[in-house]
């Protein structure tokens, strides 16, 4: 009951500063009232206040994204590094933002933590948005008295890996997008163009080439069967994600397949890597025990491989085995990783290696991407040209043929 009459909503309200000028804006609260009385504390006459009309397409394109909630923790951060109060925090943040969904999820976190729950209570309550990693560290923050400090580490790991993420994404979906592109082209000129072509042919009363026979079989096919081709890819992208999806056997054999690629498993690997180091880091400078970090990072590695690596390596760090013999022993982790993890072991400084270790891959991720951009643009264009070239060589063919007998 406490929780449902808490609820807030957005206002639009209207009225006049104390020098009588019109002004107008936005504000959250209860209910008109209570808005009103907070905009006559500011030294606003409100003349109008009623409730804001979202549009229905707008609050079902806007979803709350890791990126937002990483944007969430700096401005935390950074309102617990000023001194701030936790409770006010929420009210400065949420009023600066233009997200309807983000800033009602961090007025119901605000609500729960002013009536006496913790932080991290609070966050739990929310576990499509914040994951047990999120809100172990922030309880460790709180246990600890310094959670301005856990807040501006989560954020800079949220922002390295949100960043990781987009870099990665970009090396996969660039050139599929072109060439998918490419390939929806050449189905359009096969079923469109080609039959014109076809036409003309027909009153030429000569062979034609091979190549351009060729060229009006597969579209002969395209013109008949279109459909059924459209249909089977559909089938085949839905059947192979379900199957990603509910198999986890077929999910980790997927992951191992993509490690194994030309370049792009290279920047998987290296992304991996990046992920192992970055959330490690975080967790053990967070005074989290070692193998209840391992537990944590075996699942935010974002590849299966990873994940059995880093869960074999915390079954032999609990029996005492060294953490760089154990990365070691896997075969997954390269020499620079696992020697920069020894130094830090060696000399106490764990967190601070491994912060540098995820630093360096991180880079390297950069650097590949851009490189594989650079690499990917002649190939694409070479494609481009083989596949849109290649049929308007094998419409003008006949043409040229035609002409050389005149």
């Amino acid at each position: 009951m406490a929780q449902a009459a808490q609820k807030t909503t957005t206002f639009v309200w209207e009225g006049t500063d104390k020098k009588g000028l019109k002004s107008k804006g936005e504000a959250v609260g209860n209910n008109a009232s209570l808005v009103k009385a907070q905009l006559r504390k500011q030294g606003i006459n409100p003349t109008k206040v009623k409730k804001k009309q979202e549009s229905i397409f707008s609050n079902r394109a806007k979803k709350i994204t890791p990126f937002d909630i990483a944007v969430f923790t700096r401005q935390m951060a950074t309102m617990m590094k000023a001194g701030v109060p936790l409770v006010q925090s929420f009210d400065i943040v949420a009023e600066g933002l233009e997200h309807p969904a983000l800033r009602q999820l961090v007025l119901d976190i605000k609500n729960d933590v002013a009536a006496g729950n913790s932080f991290a209570g609070a966050l739990a309550k929310h576990p499509k948005h914040f994951d047990d990693l999120f809100c172990n560290l922030i309880d460790s923050g709180e246990k600890s008295g310094a959670l301005e400090t856990m807040l501006e580490r989560v954020a800079t790991y949220l922002e390295k890996t949100e960043q990781l993420k987009k870099k990665v994404k970009k090396a996969m979906t660039y050139p599929i997008s072109v060439l998918v592109v490419a390939f929806i082209v050449t189905g359009i000129l096969l079923v469109k163009v080609v039959p014109q072509f076809q036409e003309i042919f027909q009153g030429f009363g000569a062979d034609l080439p091979a190549f351009t026979l060729m060229v009006i079989g597969i579209s002969e096919v395209m013109q008949e069967y279109w459909y059924m081709v459209l249909i089977g890819i559909i089938v085949v992208g839905v059947s192979f994600t379900e199957a990603k999806r509910r198999s986890p056997e077929f999910s980790d054999k997927v992951d191992a397949a993509m490690l194994k690629m030309p370049i792009v498993g290279d920047i998987l690997h290296k992304s991996a890597v990046a992920r192992f180091a970055r959330v490690l880091a975080t967790t053990f400078a967070a005074g989290v025990p070692l193998v209840d970090a391992l537990e944590s990072v075996a699942g935010a590695t974002g590849n299966a491989v990873f994940r059995k690596a880093v869960l074999k390596i915390r079954d032999e760090v609990s029996s005492g085995t060294q953490l760089q013999m154990s990365m070691k022993s896997t075969g997954v982790f390269p020499a620079m990783a696992v020697q920069l993890t020894a130094i830090g072991e060696e000399s106490g400084a764990l967190d601070d290696m491994l912060a540098k270790v995820a630093d360096h891959y991180e880079s390297e991720v950069d650097d590949a991407v851009d490189n594989l951009t650079a690499l990917m643009e002649p190939l694409i264009m070479a494609v481009l040209g083989v596949l849109v070239g290649g049929l308007i060589v094998a419409m003008y063919l006949p043409i040229f043929q035609l002409g050389q007998v005149v």
